[in-house]
C-alpha cells in the first residue's frame, strides 16, 4: 500500500466527473481505466451496500494498486483486461444493459510518466518500452528497430501530428544503423536535433513520444471498441463519461457521440450489419475543460477535456 501511496496519481476534472457520472449509491459503475484509482476512490465514496465499482486496466500496477487500496471493499472488483474487451467482462458479471455509469480517462497516469522504467518520457531517461501492459506485446525500440522509414514519418504524421515527421523519420533510421536505440533519452536527443523549430512550452519529442505510444499500445483501435461496446453496457439514463487528452482522442470521441445521437446516415445500397444505426446516447451537457486553478495545481490537465453523453431508453 506504501507503494501506491506514493505514487497516487491526481485524477483531473475530478469534480466534473462526479458531477457527470450522477453516482446512484445503489447502482453499478465501470471506471474502465483505473489508472492508480484517483477517480475510483471518490466513486465509491458515493457508493452505497448494494453499489458496485468494476474497474479495468491492462497495466499490472493498476492491479496491484488496486488490491492494495480496494482489495477488502466487498463493493469493488478489478480485472486485469484492456478496455477493448469491457463489453465481455461486463456479460461476465451479468451486468449487460444495468451499467448506470462508465468513465473513460484515457490519460497515460503520472506513475507511468514518472517511472523512467516504464519508457513514456523524454525527460527522465529509461529503456525505450512504453507498453501500458510491460508482459504482453512489442516495445517501442522492439517497433522502432524493425519500421521502415516510410511507415514511420506516416506514424509521426498521423499519430503526432508531427510537421517534421519525414526529417525525425530519416534521422532515426540513420542513427538506428549505427546502433540501436533502446533509450528515451536517446531517442529524444535524436529528434530534438532533426526537428528545426520547437513550440514554445513544448519538447520537440513530445508529438513523436505520443505517436509511437499510440501505435505500440493500439490506443486508438482499443478506443473505438470500447466507444462502440459502451451502448451495449450501459442502461437507459446511463452515463457516459469520457476524458481525452489529445485531438486524435477527441475527434474520434466526438465523431461517435455525433453518430450515436443523431443516427449514422447509411447509403441506399450498402448493406448494414450489426446493431442497429439508430440514436443510442444524448448529449448531457457542454464539453468541459479544467479550470485555470486545476491546470495551475496539476499542469498535465492543461489538454484534457471531457464528454458525457446519457444512453436513451
Amino acid at each position: 500500500m506504501d507503494g501506491c501511496r506514493k505514487v497516487l496519481h491526481q485524477p483531473v476534472l475530478l469534480a466534473e466527473t462526479l458531477a457527470a457520472l450522477d453516482i446512484k449509491p445503489n447502482k453499478y459503475y465501470v471506471d474502465g481505466a483505473f489508472g492508480r484509482g484517483g477517480h475510483a476512490a471518490v466513486i465509491l465514496e458515493r457508493l452505497g451496500p448494494e453499489g458496485r465499482l468494476l474497474a479495468l486496466d491492462r497495466d499490472p500496477a493498476a492491479e496491484a494498486c488496486a488490491t492494495a487500496r480496494f482489495g477488502d471493499d466487498h463493493r469493488f472488483a478489478f480485472v486485469r483486461r484492456p478496455f477493448s474487451q469491457l463489453a465481455e467482462v461486463v456479460a461476465e458479471r451479468g451486468w449487460t444493459g444495468q451499467v448506470h455509469g462508465l468513465l473513460l480517462d484515457l490519460g497515460v497516469s503520472s506513475p507511468q510518466l514518472d517511472d523512467p522504467a516504464r519508457g513514456f518520457s523524454f525527460s527522465r531517461d529509461g529503456p525505450l518500452d512504453m507498453r501500458m501492459d510491460p508482459t504482453t506485446g512489442v516495445s517501442a525500440a522492439e517497433w522502432l528497430a524493425q519500421v521502415n522509414e516510410k511507415e514511420l514519418a506516416r506514424v509521426f504524421a498521423e499519430f503526432g501530428e508531427e510537421r517534421f515527421h519525414r526529417r525525425i523519420a530519416r534521422a532515426i533510421v540513420a542513427a538506428r544503423q549505427q546502433a540501436p536505440i533502446v533509450s528515451t533519452a536517446r531517442l529524444a536527443e535524436l529528434i530534438a536535433a532533426a526537428a528545426p523549430t520547437r513550440e514554445p512550452g513544448k519538447h520537440p519529442a513530445t508529438r513523436a513520444f505520443q505517436a509511437i505510444r499510440i501505435v505500440v499500445n493500439d490506443e486508438l483501435g482499443e478506443l473505438s471498441a470500447v466507444l462502440l461496446q459502451s451502448v451495449q453496457i450501459l442502461a437507459p439514463g446511463g452515463r457516459l463519461a469520457v476524458i481525452s487528452f489529445h485531438s486524435l482522442e477527441d475527434r474520434m470521441v466526438k465523431q461517435f457521440l455525433r453518430e450515436q445521437v443523431h443516427g449514422q446516415e447509411w447509403p441506399l445500397d450498402l448493406p448494414v450489419t450489426g446493431s442497429p444505426a439508430g440514436m443510442t446516447l444524448r448529449m448531457a451537457g457542454r464539453p468541459v475543460r479544467p479550470s485555470a486553478a486545476e491546470v495551475a495545481a496539476n499542469p498535465r490537465a492543461r489538454s484534457a477535456l471531457l464528454r458525457v453523453a446519457e444512453r436513451l431508453a
